[in-house]
């Protein structure tokens, strides 16, 4: 598969397209997703430098959102069928055409998104789940305000 693999920590200069790189295998629990759209955030910036909380050994396939179809399912998925659309959040290996994920980090396209909106959507909002309903407990009929929201400054 084709595969943008990152060879040096020296931001997107450390980037080479790869035109046969093996696929990945699937595991227990895990979808394999036909890549049509992937993302670029804050998050990745920083991983492509080696400044990222996730430093994989070099050299690695970059990527932490996708969108796609499921193209075949490990052992005891249940959820998803071959064949679905769905965004999810993942380890890295975005930036490929294929890219196995768990198939707990997948989540449908929302109603009206296409492929290409739909993989901008996993990293932010799996942040906003973790701090606000996870960490904070934030319940029905509670307000919060988000003051100073933005990204990364880079």
């Amino acid at each position: 598969m084709k595969a943008l693999v990152c060879h040096a920590l020296t931001g997107i200069e450390g980037l080479r397209l790869e035109q046969d790189w093996p696929e990945p295998a699937l595991t227990p629990g895990s979808v394999l997703v036909d890549v049509a759209a992937t993302a670029l955030n804050f998050p990745d910036v920083l991983m492509l430098r080696g400044l990222y909380q996730e430093r994989p050994p070099l050299p690695f396939i970059p990527g932490l959102e996708l969108a796609g179809e499921v193209v075949a399912l490990g052992e005891g998925v249940k959820r998803w069928k071959v064949g679905d659309k769905v965004t999810a959040l993942v380890a890295g290996g975005g930036y490929a055409e294929f890219c196995v994920t768990p198939a707990a980090h997948c989540l449908p396209l929302p109603e009206g998104f296409d492929l290409e909106r739909a993989a901008a959507i996993p990293e932010n909002f799996f942040t906003v789940w973790t701090n606000l309903i996870e960490r904070a407990r934030l319940a029905q009929g509670e307000t919060v305000l988000i003051h100073g929201g933005s990204g990364g400054d880079d």
